[in-house]
């Protein structure tokens, strides 16, 4: 990861509030933020596609049909409906949609799903208000920078109290991106920010259900919303992430790493660490996965040679994706047993349809998750897992991943291209990439309906 160094001597004494505030409305460095930008377009082409193989979910319909009877102002598109929607009512129906799947990008440093939160708010205030390319871009690099940031400062105690950081520090994100594509100065920014403290929310408890799609829907509409109430003129607590019962206190925030948290902010993006997803589930089985495949592929394991099967991760995701006998589909994607016995068993868990109801129940795939035992080790980081298969021949095979490992930009690249591709279709996702990447350049306003061709 970066080394990220300590807040500058000017900024140390000021409230996270205001940090962030400064940061949403100040002239990006864009040596600073090259990499950074890069990447968030090819999380826009990752968003994009996983939203469109998302759209016929059913969160996804459920969500659409709550908005589409509603009606109102036509500002931003809505993936799956013909017509536009109010911006408020396109954020929170696109960003359910594109987390419906669970198949989208997660930042590690603080646990959460930056992307579905922020891009769904910032393409539909960006359309509501005619942005250009470059304006959208940078608001939402800066919505996503800040999700992550916050969702680091909020600290691990927040997550594990129960707190789903996709919904909380999303909703942060949201707001700052909003703020800035509204052209709010620092100060209304800072009651954006305040109004998202009393707004924010999203409950672990809800994971493998829709529950959790949903919280992305709401942290986007959650930060259209705020941003737009502060332009209005709406006053909120201006330091609400920070003051006496404000978020962090009343929400298991840690509060005493503003330092590390925020240092280098605008200097330094952590966002380039936001790891893809090229397995269609959790997460939080994607270092298990890759192990157990390096084993089938490289060692030679099969089903009808294994013994038994031991997972060692980090004890904070046996509340995430530790379903001993999912019966769902979606259940199944936050199951570390029933995916290790997937990937052993060659399934192809890049595939939307691998996780089935059916496959949950069928008898070879149900014996080797019954082989499998999952323990932890605090030593590890959420990125790292270690995998030990015993053999039937007395052999074992040990093997340790980390999905945090460095990745060239243009392995990544090629790898969203690819997965793109297999939602999407090929022609189509090589036109959605050129369109992203022709964004930042681009003096005609962003449209969504246009950019992923709904």
């Amino acid at each position: 990861m970066n080394k990220i160094e300590t807040l500058s001597p000017e900024t140390e004494t000021l409230p996270v509030t205001q940090i962030i505030a400064n940061f949403a409305v100040a002239p990006i460095d864009r040596d600073a933020a090259a990499d950074a930008a890069q990447i968030a377009r090819l999380s826009l082409l990752d968003w994009i596609a996983v939203a469109v193989a998302g759209r016929d979910e059913p969160v996804a319909k459920i969500v659409r049909d709550l908005v589409g009877g509603d009606g109102g102002t036509p500002e931003a598109s809505v993936i799956g409906h013909d017509a536009n929607l109010p911006a408020r009512a396109a954020a929170l129906s696109n960003g359910a949609t594109s987390h419906a799947l669970d198949y989208d990008d997660t930042h590690f440093i603080y646990l959460g799903h930056p992307t579905v939160a922020v891009m769904p708010a910032a393409l539909a205030l960006a359309e509501k208000l005619g942005s250009t390319g470059p304006a959208f871009l940078d608001a939402a690099l800066v919505g996503l920078e800040t999700a992550c940031r916050i969702g680091e400062w909020l600290g691990r105690g927040h997550y594990q109290h129960g707190f789903h950081q996709t919904a909380t520090s999303g909703s942060f994100g949201a707001a700052a991106a909003a703020s800035r594509l509204l052209g709010l100065d620092a100060e209304r920014t800072c009651h954006a920010l305040g109004i998202a403290a009393t707004k924010a929310s999203g409950l672990k408890s809800q994971f493998g259900t829709m529950g959790k799609p949903y919280h992305a829907g709401l942290a986007a509409a959650n930060g259209v919303e705020a941003a737009l109430l502060a332009k209005a003129g709406i006053v909120s607590r201006p330091d609400g992430l920070e003051c006496e019962q404000g978020f962090s206190l009343t929400h298991a925030g840690e509060q005493d790493n503003t330092s590390l948290a925020m240092g280098e902010l605008g200097r330094k993006y952590v966002f380039t660490e936001v790891q893809h997803k090229f397995h269609a589930c959790c997460h939080g089985t994607h270092a298990p996965v890759e192990a157990l495949i390096s084993a089938r592929d490289d060692h030679g394991v099969s089903p009808a040679d294994i013994e038994s099967v031991e997972l060692t991760v980090n004890p904070r995701f046996l509340r995430v994706c530790n379903i001993e006998q999912p019966a769902t589909g979606l259940e199944a994607k936050f199951s570390f047993r029933l995916t290790a016995a997937m990937a052993l068993s060659g399934y192809d868990t890049s595939a939307l349809a691998t996780f089935s109801a059916e496959n949950c129940h069928e008898p070879s795939l149900v014996a080797l998750r019954d082989k499998v035992s999952v323990v932890t080790d605090s030593g590890l980081s959420e990125s790292v897992a270690q995998i030990r298969i015993d053999r039937r021949s007395n052999e074992a095979v040990v093997i340790r991943h980390d999905i945090c490992d460095p990745m060239p930009v243009a392995v990544r690249e090629a790898k969203v291209r690819a997965k793109a591709a297999a939602l999407l279709g090929q022609d189509r996702a090589e036109r959605c990439w050129l369109r992203t990447q022709d964004l930042g350049t681009a003096g005609e306003p962003v449209n969504l309906r246009e950019l992923a061709e709904l």
